[in-house]
């Protein structure tokens, strides 16, 4: 959708809130109290030019946008100029994964040049490997331009688009790859990646909402083609699916967020545990005691994993691998590996077993994780 000309913040003729976006805009009005940082006049932000952040001395616009030009992020962009006039900027990520990628920046950057909001457009390369999920690919390239943007902008907090439509696709997705309940714990409304704060004031707001207050105000956005390609699951889940449960259950955006919170609680309560496991478990460092090389090699004392039962030790496991590993086992890796551990009961009992990006190998009497480019 298109519409010509796009009215700045201040001429757009007012439109009554949906009641599911008055509650975010009341929630992110308040989360935004904490921000520091004086107003921006719009003769700053006119002479940086659109396309481009002035270089600042200190935080003049602590609130950044993940800025697309589809319809969720210009709603978010909208709502923040709103709630934070003269301390917003935009990044506006282009992955160019497609051809429409080049309009998709052109029309972020006449919006926010419409709008007097800064605007950064950071070139990435998303390509992915042999056997990796493009989406995910694409996603990691977007998070760690992202946190670079923020850093490099000095801006306090990142706002993403995500709604309440992509909560329940994430969690329909996580399910039908039978995802644990850190996937069915779907998106988190507050999260902190390399150092950056992340927020999704949306996650509440269906997309029908986001797009209705739009037509509304008479504001544009860009269409991604890739949206209809069936052959994503995530779009075969939008499409075909999403469709389908609104007609059986219409209530199913808030009693499939409240399932993903619930599994979210329950989550936060293992890793608890998991933590408190690990305190006892962990091995000496090698400093300490002249082992390995390097603390994050000194790994688990079988003995202390003996002492937990199954459950506690798979928990432990995955949090340990995750944690300072920054990898995780696959259900039928995480299974030989508990089944190695409940047989290991003699001094030459051998461990080496295939784990995520490494192998996990018995060393004494401890249980060592060794990345693939160092296992022996």
């Amino acid at each position: 959708m298109a519409a010509s000309p796009t009215p700045s913040p201040e001429d757009a003729e007012p439109a009554r809130l949906p009641a599911a976006l008055f509650a975010a805009r009341q929630a992110a009005l308040a989360a935004l109290a904490a921000l520091t940082g004086p107003a921006t006049p719009a003769s700053s932000a006119e002479a940086a030019g659109p396309g481009s952040l002035p270089a600042a001395p200190k935080a003049l616009y602590p609130l950044a946008v993940a800025f697309s030009g589809g319809a969720d992020s210009t709603a978010l962009l909208r709502l923040a100029c709103d709630l934070a006039p003269g301390r917003v900027q935009a990044f506006h990520i282009h992955h160019g994964l497609q051809d429409a990628a080049d309009d998709f920046e052109r029309h972020c950057v006449a919006l926010c040049g419409a709008w007097q909001v800064p605007l950064a457009v950071v070139h990435v390369q998303a390509r992915h490997a042999p056997g990796e999920s493009p989406e995910d690919a694409a996603r990691r390239a977007r998070y760690a331009a992202l946190s670079e943007a923020a850093r490099t902008h000095r801006a306090q907090r990142v706002w993403l688009g995500q709604h309440a439509d992509d909560q329940v696709e994430t969690l329909l997705l996580a399910m039908s790859r039978g995802a644990g309940l850190p996937g069915l714990a779907a998106m988190p409304a507050r999260f902190e990646r390399d150092g950056v704060a992340f927020e999704r004031p949306l996650l509440s707001v269906p997309a029908a909402d986001l797009r209705a207050w739009l037509k509304a105000l008479g504001i544009g956005w860009v269409e991604d083609p890739s949206n209809q390609n069936a052959a994503f699951t995530r779009n075969r889940i939008r499409l075909q699916l999403m469709p389908a449960l609104e007609a059986a259950f219409p209530q199913f955006r808030e009693t499939f967020s409240r399932s993903a919170r619930h599994a979210a609680q329950a989550q936060a309560l293992l890793e608890q545990v998991a933590a408190q496991d690990l305190a006892t478990a962990l091995a000496p460092t090698a400093e300490e005691e002249g082992g390995r090389k390097g603390g994050e090699g000194a790994g688990l004392r079988i003995a202390a994993l003996h002492a937990l039962t199954r459950e506690r030790q798979a928990n432990l496991l995955r949090y340990w691998l995750r944690a300072v590993h920054h990898t995780a086992p696959t259900a039928a890796q995480l299974e030989e590996v508990l089944g190695q551990i409940a047989v290991c009961r003699t001094r030459g009992h051998r461990i080496h077993l295939r784990v995520g990006a490494g192998h996990l190998v018995r060393e004494g009497p401890t249980l060592i994780f060794l990345p693939t480019d160092t296992a022996a």
